[in-house]
């Protein structure tokens, strides 16, 4: 059958479920001062539950995103600490991939935040190449319209890691991006990237979203969250993670039925994002082997 890369799920909403911490704007990157050890143990459980790719805990480090924190001068320090929990994990595992996450400037669901090419395109360069050293690969992650689609590939194309791009789309219509913009207009831009996903989605629009980028000729896949939907309150200044609400019916044999779907239409990058924990993955390795497929 076929070879699938089994990506790993989310880990803000993890840690903030471990960690009984009250969440705040700088979301995970919290975690890893207030808690250390906590992200490796994560790492570790995606691992034990079958993922073949750790997520680095590096989505929400951006200067941006520090800013008025008390943190601006721990930029360098917290991605070195979020690349040794993910190679202590692989490490103590024995084997699997790390791919450096690259999130958005500014904040997450916000194309109209995006700042302009000159500014952009820098400040993705930065972030890759303090993730170059010890990753396998760079996932550019809930990217929102064809501009940051532009601008954060340029960013990350200055390293030699092959590149994912991992574009985020409406929840009522996969069909779009986040930014009202065509999934298919993303496509030409994609033809700089290795593969092509979309993330940080309702499952649902992940499903149709699926024939659109396997026009893309690359490898594909998706990795959705279990969100109700992504709530007004997430979208003002600096949100918290309290404000979404988690969907009921998400659970691991429910999640894997769409994940399998994904795959039925040739899908061979698979995971899961916000909501998504190592009892779904565990379950995603089991349906994906009895199907006949190998995880790579």
């Amino acid at each position: 059958m076929t070879q699938i890369t089994l990506l790993d799920g989310g880990m803000g909403q993890e840690l903030v479920h471990r960690a009984g911490d009250k969440p705040t704007p700088l979301w995970s990157a919290q975690v890893m001062v207030d808690h250390p050890g906590l992200v490796e143990a994560v790492h570790a459980d995606y691992f034990a539950a079958g993922a073949t790719v750790a997520t680095t805990n590096s989505y929400a480090i951006h200067h941006d995103r520090l800013e008025g924190t008390g943190m601006e001068d721990a930029f360098e320090d917290l991605y070195q600490r979020a690349l040794s929990e993910a190679s202590a994990a692989r490490a103590t595992h024995g084997s699997g991939r790390i791919a450096g996450a690259l999130g958005p400037l500014v904040a997450s669901y916000r194309p109209d935040l995006h700042p302009s090419r000159e500014v952009a395109v820098p400040l993705f360069v930065e972030a890759a190449a303090l993730l170059a050293p010890e990753c396998d690969l760079l996932i550019l992650e809930t990217v929102a319209s064809v501009a940051h689609a532009r601008d954060a590939l340029e960013g990350a194309r200055s390293t030699n890691l092959p590149v994912w791009l991992s574009l985020t789309v409406s929840d009522s219509d996969g069909m779009q991006l986040r930014s009202g913009e065509p999934l298919e207009d993303a496509l030409e831009v994609a033809a700089n990237a290795d593969a092509v996903l979309v993330n940080c989605s309702a499952p649902e629009a992940v499903t149709k979203a699926m024939p659109i980028l396997a026009q893309s000729g690359k490898p594909f896949g998706g990795y959705a969250n279990g969100f109700v939907q992504i709530s007004e309150d997430f979208l003002k200044e600096k949100p918290t993670v309290d404000t979404l609400e988690t969907r009921r019916d998400m659970g691991p044999r429910a999640y894997a039925g769409y994940v399998m779907e994904w795959v039925s239409a040739g899908a061979t990058i698979v995971g899961g994002c916000c909501e998504v924990g190592p009892k779904h993955i565990a379950e995603l390795k089991k349906r994906l082997l009895a199907a006949g497929h190998t995880l790579v």
